[in-house]
């Protein structure tokens, strides 16, 4: 089975990630939220550190449910950088509680955060053209000005190339390899 070149087949989480969530057009408010705020963790890190911490992270952020995480305290916080199963950057802990905030405004401004993100895409997965993963770019005009809203929107930690990661993994740009199997543009 032909996967896209960046998979390491050696690790089970990473296969089942690729295969069954990464591309997948995506709406569910929740699961958005889980994803952006994975891909912010993902700052200066390799995928698979993260991937590897995520079951970690859903417990110590109640599943990522958006009013909890907005809820929490700043003890609550600094009680979840003592776990060892966590990536412990205070930034990013204190970061993902700013983005639920933010995200729970953004739902209030368009209705729901999904509405909110497709319309950058017209409602419409990009599909691109890419022989090879290598090919892919780390950021394009469309995660800059998407990066540049959200922080106006209040997120943080989330610059260009995270934004660009994260369209990629809610399948609003599909970036799989042109002979990979789950391309949903086929090949």
């Amino acid at each position: 089975m032909k996967r896209c070149g960046w998979v390491k087949e050696n690790n089970p989480l990473y296969v089942e990630y690729h295969d069954k969530e990464w591309g997948q057009p995506l709406h569910d408010e929740r699961a958005l939220f889980e994803l952006f705020c994975l891909e912010t963790y993902q700052a200066g890190l390799s995928w698979e550190t993260v991937l590897n911490k995520r079951s970690a992270f859903k417990q110590v952020f109640a599943d990522y449910e958006i009013e909890k995480v907005a809820a929490m305290s700043d003890d609550q916080l600094e009680a979840i950088l003592e776990n060892p199963n966590i990536i412990r950057n205070r930034l990013k802990i204190f970061a993902t509680r700013a983005n639920a905030q933010a995200f729970l405004e953004i739902q209030k401004k368009f209705g729901s955060f999904d509405s909110y993100i497709w319309t950058f895409v017209g409602y419409e997965t990009i599909h691109n053209q890419i022989a090879d993963y290598k090919m892919a770019p780390a950021k394009t005009a469309l995660s800059e000005k998407i990066a540049k809203d959200l922080k106006k929107q209040g997120c943080k930690f989330v610059g260009p190339v995270a934004v660009y990661s994260f369209l990629q993994a809610a399948g609003l740009v599909n970036d799989h390899e042109e002979n990979c199997v789950f391309n949903p543009a086929g090949s």
